[in-house]
């Protein structure tokens, strides 16, 4: 497979070409071929695993100022797994580029999570040792956009606006919903401000960079305030 193609769809050039290859020799490639372990893409793998989580980690930390360690951690460990490197690696095809031994081509190797997975941690690490820190975040946060938007919106994690309508509806029914008290800053940049409420009382106020983001720190605010509640964090 034409390693231009593959450049092109990750949108990113490399200098040293080598590289590129490197993350594509899955080891039973290089033990097929009798090449030198380092022709493999595992020390890649090994060094692209630890960029991604550091680039993830800052991106949260950047994305959610009001967000406590805890809930960063679980939604790092949502986005830095191999169902998700297998997603992103699937967007360009990575698994047609690869250098697989018979075995593992005949196994279904170009299909497999665990194999594509390691080598979009390779492809990272790639990335990183060509271009640097800033060609590599910006590889990963385009590669990972999709994901990342879905953590920081709320979409995954903990999910404190369940939580709360379990708690409160225990004693009988209850009318809640949630409203946007304020917007701050650009359209780029925007900071919400929700109030939660339940039968028109405040139970619950939080912040965030988006609705959604505001309206869960809103209901686990509201939790933390009601006496009982800390069972359900």
């Amino acid at each position: 497979m034409n390693e231009k193609i593959l450049m092109d769809r990750i949108g990113y050039r490399f200098k040293d070409a080598e590289l590129l290859r490197t993350a594509l020799n899955h080891s039973s490639y290089v033990n097929e071929c009798r090449l030198a372990k380092s022709e493999s893409n595992e020390r890649l793998e090994f060094l692209g695993d630890a960029m991604l989580e550091g680039f993830i980690s800052y991106e949260l930390f950047r994305r959610l100022p009001f967000t406590e360690e805890g809930d960063l951690t679980k939604l790092r460990a949502h986005i830095v797994c191999e169902k998700s490197l297998f997603r992103c690696a699937s967007t360009f095809s990575l698994g047609e580029f690869l250098n697989l031994g018979r075995g593992e081509e005949l196994n279904g190797g170009r299909r497999r999570s665990s194999v594509v997975a390691d080598a979009m941690e390779a492809l990272i690490g790639a990335v990183y040792v060509d271009g640097g820190t800033e060609a590599a975040t910006d590889f990963v946060v385009k590669a990972f956009a999709a994901i990342i938007d879905e953590a920081t919106s709320g979409a995954v994690g903990a999910d404190y606006k369940s939580r709360l309508q379990e708690l409160l509806q225990a004693d009988g029914p209850v009318s809640i919903h949630y409203e946007v008290e304020k917007e701050e800053g650009p359209d780029h940049d925007k900071l919400f401000y929700v109030n939660v409420f339940d039968s028109g009382k405040t139970i619950g106020y939080g912040m965030g960079k988006s609705k959604k983001q505001a309206e869960q720190n809103a209901a686990k605010n509201a939790l933390l305030g009601m006496k009982g509640a800390s069972c359900v964090f």
